[in-house]
């Protein structure tokens, strides 16, 4: 059954950048009223408040540290002391830093996965103890496969997959969690939409997506009311690449993703048979 979103109330964690910014706008068009969680954008948070106050709605702002336990510990009670209940909870923040095999450390490893898995864990738990409603967590295309360039930060999101599928069963019936793995859709910091270009290329869509492409989907998760435990891939079928390749597909390298669609035709011009690639 699909279900209206009006009047309900969303926290969403980094809230005021990038995807979370989106996301809170897009939630407002639907009638949500929003907290928007900030960590130290307390400029932007406010801004998108008063965006979405603009629109007839009542927006929050609402601070927390994700490296302060105090701060994240009381969170959901926090925002439900501010609002009086909560029906929604988007995690979307997190850290995204460059490591690889050779240089990771345990400091960032353990920073990537307090953040990027165990907060938006103890949250979907607290929330799941304190109200009833959905949560949306915004995971990785590459969950499927390997980050070579920014292992602590893959590893602590297929950490978070596996904490989805798990409270997905224990939490339900009162809530519903679910996720959505973005590919190409934003370009790194530092770089423009050239970079998305060019290694939307070798996708199977041949494009990279937008904004609207991540808010549409968590909109379609939050208002379907018969899906748990499900993670939507907006990623041009990169996934599918990965599944087919292998996880030590794209090893670091500079160059574009290795195209599938490249191989095949090379093996049917050659005669060869479509074996698994691995890059060097």
């Amino acid at each position: 059954m699909i279900k209206s979103l009006k009047g309900k109330i969303a926290l969403v964690t980094g809230g005021a950048k990038r995807i979370g910014k989106a996301i809170s706008l897009a939630l407002a068009e639907e009638g949500v009223n929003v907290i928007v969680h900030y960590s130290l954008s307390s400029v932007e948070a406010a801004d998108i408040c008063a965006q979405i106050a603009g629109r007839g709605l009542k927006a929050w702002t609402i601070n927390a540290d994700f490296e302060n336990p105090y701060e994240y510990e009381t969170l959901i009670k926090r925002a439900m002391a501010l609002t009086g209940h909560l029906d929604i909870l988007i995690n979307n923040a997190s850290i995204f830093s460059t490591d690889t095999i050779d240089d990771i450390d345990f400091t960032t490893l353990s920073r990537h996965v307090g953040i990027n898995a165990w907060v938006p864990f103890l949250l979907m738990r607290e929330f799941a103890h304190l109200t009833q409603g959905s949560v949306v967590n915004i995971l990785d295309t590459r969950i499927k496969g390997y980050d070579w360039k920014h292992v602590s930060y893959i590893l602590s999101k297929h950490l978070l997959f596996d904490l989805i599928k798990m409270s997905a069963q224990k939490f339900a019936p009162a809530v519903s969690v679910n996720a959505v793995a973005p590919g190409l859709i934003l370009p790194p910091i530092g770089k423009d939409e050239s970079y998305l270009d060019h290694l939307a290329q070798n996708l199977p869509l041949n494009r990279h997506g937008e904004l609207e492409d991540i808010t549409a989907a968590v909109l379609y998760l939050l208002k379907n009311d018969f899906m748990t435990g499900q993670v939507l891939f907006l990623d041009g079928g990169r996934h599918l690449l990965e599944e087919e390749n292998g996880q030590n597909f794209d090893q670091g390298s500079d160059r574009a993703l290795y195209s599938g669609r490249e191989r095949r035709r090379t093996a049917r011009e050659t005669g060869s048979r479509d074996q698994p690639h691995n890059r060097d």
